[in-house]
């Protein structure tokens, strides 16, 4: 058994551990906030649905809100004690529902207000890792004015043209000459103010999950994802079960473990707490791990990777949806979160 299956087992065993001594009265009333006003709507709602049904069934007392059809200042009217973030994209994993949060006192899972909004701006995200000398494509911003020619030559083909702030590949264009430029711009900017534009990385895509803060975070297995005809796009990662996902990998160890260290790097660097997901190209040429982005909301569907990798190190769905809710007990009143 590898040092990193040693280290997952013993997570696992914490994990189991802390969870049977457990008494889910202490979480009180719980608000599983789902739904929202992103592109990602309907994915927050099969990840909200699923942790609402999970945390019933251990015996706690959750409500699900949806923050797309209710006005957030309605959260104080509903007492909540604490509260399981199920959002997905812009008002729910990029700072701003984490402020209201703030302010209402109330605890929640996942990222607070910086990381939250550092995480969501793949260009803020990319600057940071860069000057703490973690691998990331090179990039740059695209305008309406920029020129494309120079834009080639700087980063290469094919390269990719997305979003700053969307997650899921909403808007994302693998462009592959010049003249698809254009139009991979505006199907982006249709979507958001800032585009950015990446060299396309060529190998095998990983995802690797994350958990706790600070020195005690951890990286959990990393997956291999393999999907139909090299195209990662919604339908791929959410609805279709063409998709292979390998947990384990099959990669060397020493690879394995490399792209663990990237992925904690990434997510102590940016100040991430309680879980997320590192999304990593594995160059097939160098062999090197590229960041890609950090999702400090990850998706808890029946496609999802964060309980992949969980269940890989013995942490079923429903006893990881409670860890995560039980680590809100550590966030203390009135402290900065």
């Amino acid at each position: 058994m590898s040092k990193q299956e040693v280290n997952m087992s013993l997570w696992g065993d914490r994990v189991n551990s802390q969870l049977a001594s457990l008494n889910v009265k202490t979480l009180g009333r719980v608000g599983v906030l789902l739904g929202g006003r992103s592109g990602e709507r309907e994915i927050s709602l099969l990840s909200g649905n699923g942790v609402l049904d999970a945390l019933c069934s251990k015996g706690v007392d959750a409500h699900g809100f949806d923050t797309g059809l209710r006005c957030p200042t309605e959260l104080a009217k509903e007492k909540f004690d604490r509260v399981f973030i199920s959002l997905h994209g812009r008002f729910g994993e990029d700072g701003t529902i984490q402020g209201l949060l703030e302010l209402l006192n109330l605890p929640y899972t996942g990222s607070g207000v910086l990381a939250s909004a550092l995480a969501i701006d793949k260009i803020a995200t990319k600057q940071i890792w860069l000057s703490n000398g973690l691998s990331t494509p090179e990039f740059e911003e695209l305008t309406a004015t920029s020129d494309w020619n120079t834009v080639v030559q700087h980063l290469g083909l094919p390269l990719i043209v997305k979003p700053a702030h969307e997650g899921s590949s909403l808007g994302l264009t693998k462009v592959k000459s010049v003249d698809e430029l254009p139009a991979a711009y505006q199907l982006a900017a249709g979507l958001d103010k800032k585009v950015i534009a990446e060299t396309c990385i060529v190998g095998d895509e990983l995802t690797c999950p994350l958990v706790g803060q600070g020195d005690t975070a951890e990286a959990l297995p990393v997956i291999k994802i393999i999907p139909p005809q090299a195209n990662y796009d919604f339908h791929n990662k959410y609805f279709s079960d063409e998709t292979q996902y390998l947990c384990p990998t099959g990669l060397a160890p020493e690879v394995n473990a490399r792209v663990q260290n990237l992925a904690l790097a990434a997510y102590k660097t940016l100040g991430c707490r309680t879980w997320g997901r590192a999304d990593v190209m594995l160059d097939q040429k160098t062999g090197e791990p590229y960041l890609l982005e950090m999702n400090t909301s990850p998706g808890m569907t029946s496609h999802s990777l964060v309980p992949m990798a969980a269940k890989a190190a013995g942490v079923n769905y429903a006893d990881l949806v409670l860890w995560l809710l039980s680590q809100t007990l550590q966030q203390k009143e009135g402290a900065t979160r």
